[in-house]
Formats: structure tokens, C-alpha cells, sequence
């Protein structure tokens, strides 16, 4: 039987114990035993060419891969904002220790969850202006930086940078919306995203509603996107906002009237004039017409008188008529200016048919205006 051993030293002295099990059955106690001692290199060999190939595969497995720099690139830039990905972080056999994003050489922070995160978005950049990013991964196995981004955020008329997710709209705003995004250079994504810049919808529910609102994401109402076409510039979403009040037109025409939106309203109508008491007063102050037949007759019943006698009187009375013209004429004109200081100071009280014949006459008479004529008591001075 052949027994092989390794040994593990050498030195002056080699003591082997000899397990008795390896022993010949029929040996007893005071049996002799013959042992041949030598070196078996074929069994060395075989050895050495199993503990190579196991040190080869620990070495390809864990002492060539090293972690390898981030791969950096921009997804989406709008006029204040920058939204920049990457690939997953390689890291071999090394432990993360953090991964910091730097902006125009300084450093912005640091990424949280780099294992799981892959985006992030920079807010508040100033518009049209160029910005230098790049990422600097710390590991046990060293630092490694990324190479340099350089991002220009868009000017104020540049629309490319929209990215719209939809909420629930009727089919044809859909349509209308969708043939509007594509004339200014924007574009529609599915689903809410971290470069999604608005959620357009006209009703607030569902589930990507709900997540907009989360995210923050300005959620507004379809006809932003028209006020963006039609101004040829991006536009402030304040004015919107799916529950911000709609502003409706300063005026409406009522059913009936002419004119459009925005124009004066019709004046009210004007109460009509009191009746005027200078027509009594007109009436009772002019003189009536001397009935010269009348007069004639009397004077014969009484005296008798001639012709010239008669003619002689006539021109009397015709000199007394004139001097009591002018007096009634006077009198008329005093009359007249005590009225219309008075009817300047009442408050019209008459209501709408009330007023009568005799208070229009008064009033052609007095040369005033009709109600009808744009003549109102509410600009007098009571």
C-alpha cells in the first residue's frame, strides 16, 4: 500500500506520526514494518497547476476592475433650468464614498442616492447664459472625474425647451395642443418626468395630476401654450394656472342694446321737467285785446260824444296802452326771472307721463328743452 505525505518543514529532526489505521491488518505488537521513503513530483506538479488557476481567477475578479469615471451629458434645457443625466456609476470591487456635482468649477453639492440616481435638475440659472458641469466620484479606490459639460440655457423666444405632459383633455383640444407643440419647437413626453417643464390638462385629477403636484411641476391650462405661439415667446404661467380665475371681458352687452364689449354703457334715462308755472303766469300777465266797438258804443250811450271827441280819446287810450305795456312788459320780464329761480332750486318730482299740455307750452314759450332733447335735472345745483 502507498501512503503519501506532504511535509510541511524541514529542519534538523522530521518527526512523523504514523496513524496506526494506515498499518497492515496482521501486524501485532513487536511486528517489524518496512517503510520506503521518496518524492513524488509528478503529484507536486498537478499541485502548483490547481493553486495557479485559483490565484488567476481571485486576480481577474478582483485585482484588475477599478471603478471608472461618470459618463455626463445634458438631457433638456429650458431658460432657467438644466436637467443633466449620466450612466450608472462603475465602482468594481471599491466602496463609494460620495459623488458631487460642480458648476462653472464649484461645487453645487452632492448627489443623494448615486446607486439608484442617475438625473438631476439645476433650477434658477439666469437666461441665455453658458454654465460648465462635471461630476467628481470618491471611492476607496480613488477619485475619478467626469469629463466637462457645457450648457447654454435658452433665450426667451427660444420654445425648444418645453416638454409638455398631458392630463385629461377633450379630444379636440388634444389635437389642437399637440399640432401647436410641434409648430414652436416643443415637445410632448408620456408620463410626468424630471424634465418635464408643464402638465397641461383642464381638469385636476388623476394620477399624474397628483404626481405633478408632488414634483412641483406648474400644471396649466392648454390655452398657455396658444399665448406662446402667438407671442413668440415664452410666457409667465401665473395668469394659467389650471385654478387660477378667468378674467372675462370689462363689459357685456346686455340683450338688446347695440354696441360691443368694453364700450360705455347708455346713459339712464332723464326725469322729465316739472311743469313750469310761466305759462299761468304768461297767461294771466298779458294784456287782453281792447274791443274798440264796445268801448265806442259806451261812450255814445254815456255822453253822446262826437267824432273827434272820439278819435281824441282814442289816441289817449292808445298812449296809456303803450305806457301799460311797457309796465305789464316789465312786470312779465321780473316775473319771469323769480320763476326760473325757483324751478332751478325744486327737485323734480314728477314721474315718467305725468307731465301735461300746459307745462309743454310753458316750455316752448320759455325756449327750454324737452326732456327728450338731452336736458337732465341731475346736473343742476340744488
Amino acid at each position: 500500500m502507498l501512503v503519501s505525505l506532504t511535509v510541511g518543514k524541514v529542519d534538523a529532526g522530521v518527526t512523523i506520526e504514523f496513524p496506526s489505521i494506515l498499518l497492515p491488518p496482521d501486524i501485532a505488537s513487536g511486528s517489524i514494518v518496512d517503510i520506503n521513503v521518496g518524492r513524488n513530483k509528478i503529484s507536486e506538479a498537478s499541485a502548483e497547476r490547481s493553486f495557479r488557476k485559483l490565484q488567476d481567477q481571485v486576480l481577474s475578479s478582483f485585482g484588475s476592475a477599478e471603478p471608472s469615471a461618470p459618463i455626463l451629458r445634458c438631457r433638456n434645457a429650458t431658460q432657467t433650468s438644466v436637467v443633466l443625466e449620466w450612466e450608472p456609476i462603475q465602482l468594481a470591487t471599491a466602496d463609494l464614498i460620495s459623488l458631487a456635482l460642480f458648476r462653472n468649477g464649484q461645487k453645487a453639492g452632492n448627489i443623494p442616492k448615486p446607486l439608484s440616481m442617475h438625473t438631476t435638475k439645476i433650477s434658477g440659472l439666469a437666461v441665455d447664459t453658458e454654465y460648465t458641469f462635471h461630476l467628481v466620484l470618491r471611492t476607496t479606490a480613488g477619485t475619478f472625474t467626469s469629463q466637462r459639460v457645457t450648457v447654454r440655457t435658452h433665450k426667451m423666444t427660444d420654445l425648444s425647451g418645453i416638454t409638455i405632459t398631458t392630463g385629461i383633455l377633450p379630444a379636440a383640444v388634444r389635437e389642437g395642443l399637440t399640432a401647436a407643440v410641434e409648430r414652436i419647437g416643443a415637445k410632448i413626453v408620456d408620463g410626468v418626468r424630471i424634465d418635464t417643464t408643464h402638465f397641461v390638462t383642464t381638469e385636476g385629477r388623476g394620477v399624474q395630476w397628483e404626481k405633478a403636484n408632488e414634483l412641483n411641476i406648474p400644471i396649466v391650462r392648454p390655452e398657455w401654450v396658444d399665448a406662446c405661439e402667438r407671442n413668440g415667446r415664452i410666457l409667465g404661467v401665473t395668469k394659467f394656472y389650471l385654478d387660477a380665475v378667468r378674467v372675462g371681458p370689462p363689459f357685456e352687452e346686455r340683450p338688446g342694446t347695440a354696441g360691443t364689449a368694453g364700450s360705455a354703457p347708455a346713459p339712464p334715462p332723464q326725469p322729465p321737467q316739472k311743469d313750469s308755472p310761466q305759462s299761468e303766469a304768461s297767461s294771466s300777465s298779458q294784456p287782453p285785446e281792447p274791443n274798440r266797438s264796445e268801448d265806442e258804443a259806451r261812450r255814445k250811450e254815456e255822453g253822446g260824444g262826437t267824432d273827434s271827441e272820439t278819435s281824441d280819446s282814442e289816441e289817449e287810450q292808445e298812449e296809456q296802452k303803450v305806457k301799460s305795456g311797457g309796465q305789464n312788459e316789465q312786470k312779465m320780464l321780473a316775473d319771469e326771472r323769480d320763476e326760473n329761480r325757483l324751478v332751478s332750486r325744486l327737485k323734480p318730482t314728477v314721474e315718467d307721463g305725468d307731465e301735461t299740455e300746459e307745462g309743454k307750452a310753458s316750455e316752448d314759450e320759455k325756449g327750454g328743452r324737452s326732456p327728450g332733447d338731452g336736458s337732465s335735472f341731475q346736473d343742476v345745483a340744488l
